[in-house]
This record gives C-alpha cells, structure tokens and sequence, in this order.
C-alpha cells in the first residue's frame, strides 16, 4: 500500500497547518517563522496519515479527523524542534535546523507555540483528546530526559532502548489511533491502536537508528548517533559483538565530540559488524508484533491497509530514507 491512499486528506491538514501558523500571509513573527521552517518544510506526514487510516479502520468521517491529525503533526514538530536543542542538530529535512539558524532560545520556543496550538485546538474543537494528548507529551519528554540520562552508555539494556522508543515515538503513534476511535467513541479499538503504535514506533525508531549509520537520510547528518553519545539499537549490537569495537567507541566518546572522519571510521565498523543486519531482523519482529497487537481489526480490509502502509513505511525508512 502506498503511504498516501487517502489523497484528499493530506492537502487538508496541510491547510490547518498553515492556519494553525499564521496564514498565507504570516505576519512577521520570529516564532511563527521558524516554526513554518520546519512544519511546511517537508515530512510525509505519516501521524497525520495514521489517524485517517485508523479512522478509516472504524468509519470515522474525514472531516472529524483533520483536527486531531493536525494536532499530532504539531506535536511531533515540537518534539523534533526539542530534541534539534538537545542534539545539537545541525540538519534536517534536507534543511539547517531552527536552532543552527535561530539558535537555541528560539528553537525551545517555537516548540512551545506548536504544543500550545495543539491542545488549544483539540480544546476547541475536540476536547475529549486533550487529556491523551497531554499524556502523551508528558510520556514523551520523560522519555527525552531518559535518553539523555543514557548517553555514552553502552552496556544499555535494549530494554531500556525500548522504553525510550516507546516513549518517544510509540506514543504518539498510539495517540493517532486512539485520538481516531475517541472520536468513533470506541475505546476497545482505542486500547487495540495504541498497542499497535505503540510497537510500530519500536520499529520506526529502530529503522531510523539504522539509517544513522547506512547514511540512508540524505536529509541528515550521517553518524548523529555516534556524535552525540547515543547508544543506538546499531551501535549496542554492534560492540555486543566486537569487543574491540566496544572499546574503541567508548575512547572516542571519552574525548568529547568526534570529528567526522572518525565518525565514518567507527560507522564503517559498526556496518562490518553484522549490526545492521541483526538489527533490521529485530525491526522486521517489531513490525509484526505490532501486527499481532492489532488484534482482530488486522482481519478488516482496512486493517490489512494499515499493516501493508506500517510495513512498507518502517522498511522505508531503514533502507531508502526519512519519513
């Protein structure tokens, strides 16, 4: 299935956006300008996407869905202009990011107009989601500190590695079917699609760990990972497996930042290795136990969609690029 089946819909979230960041013609405004930057400068969408198609799943009607669409668009900017500050993030989207641009105190900023938006669109036009929706914030910046708290560690458990992802990404994928069946009314579905985002965002969060070291996302910095200390999915298997890898990682983030040339050295590595492999098995597991969370919606023709877009965009993003 290919990622946009539902044509129509796109172009209208696109439109809330631009109204939820000023209009047409935006006035002069530092926050709305950089949060146009990100917001109306790329992106698949794919939240957006994921509550029409769960929607979709239960016979929601379209209209009822560009709000809480919109919304989780938003939230996930505001989280990518945070985590732009705590990275350090020179790229993105193929672009400079809000902090290399606007710098910092801008970029935390504009993540909080975004936020704010959101919830005070859902409180106008949906208030049932607010509460979730504010849930999922919260789980997702506890998980942001959490993998700050992390960094440079590379005897992480993969547990814990789960746990951040689950945070940080399932989360919000969870609150795109659960928003979706809220407005059906149904909450059996809105336990079912939360447990499915929920596993898909583990995928899509190990997909996008191994395209940091295969360079897949020309949209950004190769090796972010190793950079910034972060013990990946890719690189955690990969000392597992190489001793001598382990080691000669933990001197190089002994020293501070990498220089790019060392970078590609111990990414190179890391791709010998075998990690890259063992890991896209663990991200294909992760896929189709999201499937399994599913329940019996998978058997619909809609659910089977839905499986077809999580599969096709997850193995996407890990072998050709962003999403």
């Amino acid at each position: 299935m290919t990622p946009a089946p539902f044509p129509e819909f796109l172009p209208e979230v696109e439109k809330a956006l631009v109204a939820q960041l000023g209009g047409e013609a935006p006035p002069r405004d530092t926050l709305l300008t950089a949060a146009r930057h990100l917001c109306l400068g790329g992106g698949k969408r794919a939240r957006p996407l994921l509550v029409r198609i769960f929607g979709e799943a239960l016979g929601v009607d379209p209209r009822q869905l560009v709000v809480p669409a919109t919304a989780a668009e938003l939230i996930h900017a505001a989280s990518l202009l945070h985590d732009d500050v705590v990275d350090s993030g020179m790229f993105r989207r193929g672009k400079p990011t809000v902090n290399s641009r606007w710098g910092n105190t801008v970029a935390v900023m504009s993540g909080d107009l975004l936020l704010s938006g959101a919830l005070l669109e859902l409180a106008r036009h949906a208030p049932f989601l607010v509460e979730s929706a504010l849930a999922v914030i919260a789980e997702m910046t506890r998980a942001a500190i959490l993998e700050v708290e992390v960094r440079g560690r590379l005897d992480l458990p993969l547990e814990t590695l789960e746990q951040i992802a689950t945070g940080k990404t399932g989360s919000l994928f969870g609150w795109c079917g659960v928003a979706a069946a809220l407005v059906k009314g149904d909450r059996d579905a809105a336990a079912a699609f939360d447990a499915f985002g929920r596993r898909l965002g583990v995928a899509f969060q190990m997909a996008d760990d191994i395209r940091d070291i295969t360079g897949a996302d020309e949209g950004k910095s190769p090796h972010a990972d190793l950079q910034s200390r972060s013990p990946s999915l890719a690189i955690l298997l990969a000392v597992k497996r190489e001793p001598r890898l382990r080691a000669r990682i933990q001197e190089a983030w002994g020293y501070g930042a990498l220089t790019p040339e060392k970078a590609r050295e111990l990414g190179t590595a890391i791709l010998c290795s075998g990690a890259i492999e063992e890991a896209i098995e663990r991200m294909e597991a992760a896929i189709e136990a999201s499937v399994s969370a599913l329940g019996p919606y998978a058997q619909s023709e809609t659910g089977a969609a839905l499986v077809g877009w999580a599969r096709q965009i997850a193995r996407g993003i890990a072998l050709q690029g962003a999403a």
